[in-house]
């Protein structure tokens, strides 16, 4: 209903813009709550539950908690992009249809995969022959890094041969895939920072780059993402699973679609990738399978040294959200490139921090009684529901 100001009717329509935005967004968010209740009494049911053993040993481990949060998740995020294709926004991309088309069929078949990993544990052959068919499908829909700026420069580099392409492209959403797998060890860490990944995409893409139909893909994630924060935050009452790997093929693909944000991904998922790459780097040197889980992990030695899941989360939460956000002050692509730097600098001097809390934790430890060690080990927590 209009408005009187100075006897002057002034509309609050919104603009199709912004409702579709408003849509998009409570889409995804409804149908994954929706989804919650429903999968935490499936997963029971079917069995696929967090289960104690190893390294894995914390409460929801004990309590037996669903693994089928990342199928709601899923759910919110595929309805939300389908429903997003008949909402009246401009359209720019000719192929945006067709890329989306990859997207929903490479994303039902990681989500597939990982209900499967949950269920039957898969070996690290089979779960990487599946992230190769996922990233084949994704390049098939025209889904590929086709050129990127020169970060001293900001100029875009020629094309590349398309084996170059495709090799790349192959690579990245792997690292992807692989990176927010490797992250899913505490409550809420991976649903936070798919949140926040989701927002910065979003605000890149509809305010910067002026593409608002792509802007509606990483506005899903947000609404989906946000649902399942809500059940997944410490204490979680349900776990992401295997759906970890659907999320990595979703911010992996996301940060192609649209072009010019993979400098964006690589600033706000910094932490986690600087982690996957020295835990793979540390397993290797130690003459062990990359892809075999431990408790090497950054946020698993910041909780073995007494830091508790949510001051961890809030840490990961704070660090991914402000070099996110320089990304969206500053189009000087020198900028990202020395805020990229600096960052890597930053998490390495932290990660050596860590390592020696750590080790001198464990010193103190090896001079005190067996059984205050026995304790202290058994205390250690995790809610890792991945394989990694």
């Amino acid at each position: 209903m209009p408005v009187i100001v100075n006897s002057e009717p002034v509309s609050m329509s919104l603009t199709p813009e912004i409702s579709a935005f408003i849509i998009t967004v409570m889409i995804g968010f409804s149908v994954t709550a929706l989804s919650m209740p429903v999968m935490i009494a499936l997963g029971k049911r079917w069995g696929i539950v967090a289960r104690a053993g190893g390294r894995r040993t914390n409460e929801g481990d004990q309590r037996g908690v669903s693994k089928l949060g990342g199928v709601a998740v899923f759910l919110g995020f595929t309805c939300a992009i389908v429903a997003a294709q008949y909402l009246n926004v401009p359209r720019f991309d000719p192929n945006e249809v067709i890329r989306l088309t990859g997207l929903l069929i490479g994303g039902t078949l990681m989500c597939a995969v990982g209900v499967l990993d949950d269920k039957y544990e898969l070996n690290p052959v089979q779960l990487g022959a599946a992230q190769i068919i996922v990233a084949g499908i994704a390049i098939f829909f025209q889904i590929f890094i086709e050129t990127f700026n020169n970060p001293l420069t900001g100029q875009q580099v020629d094309g590349w041969p398309h084996i170059v392409t495709v090799t790349l492209t192959m690579f990245w959403l792997g690292l992807m895939i692989n990176t927010v797998n490797f992250m899913d060890g505490l409550d809420g860490l991976v649903g936070g920072i798919s949140l926040i990944t989701g927002i910065v995409l979003f605000i890149h893409s509809a305010f910067i780059l002026n593409q608002t139909s792509v802007s509606l893909l990483p506005l899903a994630l947000v609404g989906s993402s946000a649902a399942f924060l809500l059940y997944n935050f410490y204490p979680a009452r349900i776990f992401l699973g295997g759906g970890a790997m659907y999320l990595g093929y979703v911010i992996g693909v996301l940060a192609i679609i649209g072009g010019a944000k993979m400098a964006t991904i690589l600033l706000v998922m910094g932490l986690p990738l600087m982690d996957l790459t020295w835990q793979v780097a540390n397993r290797l040197r130690q003459g062990r399978n990359p892809m075999l889980g431990d408790r090497g992990h950054i946020h698993l030695r910041l909780l073995d040294i007494g830091l508790t899941q949510r001051q961890i989360v809030s840490i990961y939460y704070l660090f991914c959200a402000c070099f996110g956000t320089l990304t969206l002050i500053t189009s000087s692509q020198m900028f990202k490139f020395i805020a990229f730097s600096t960052m890597i600098l930053l998490i390495m001097a932290g990660f050596m921090l860590v390592a020696q809390l750590g080790q001198n934790l464990s010193s103190s430890d090896d001079t005190g009684s067996p059984s205050d060690s026995s304790s202290a080990v058994s205390s250690s927590t995790t809610s890792s529901s991945s394989s990694s």
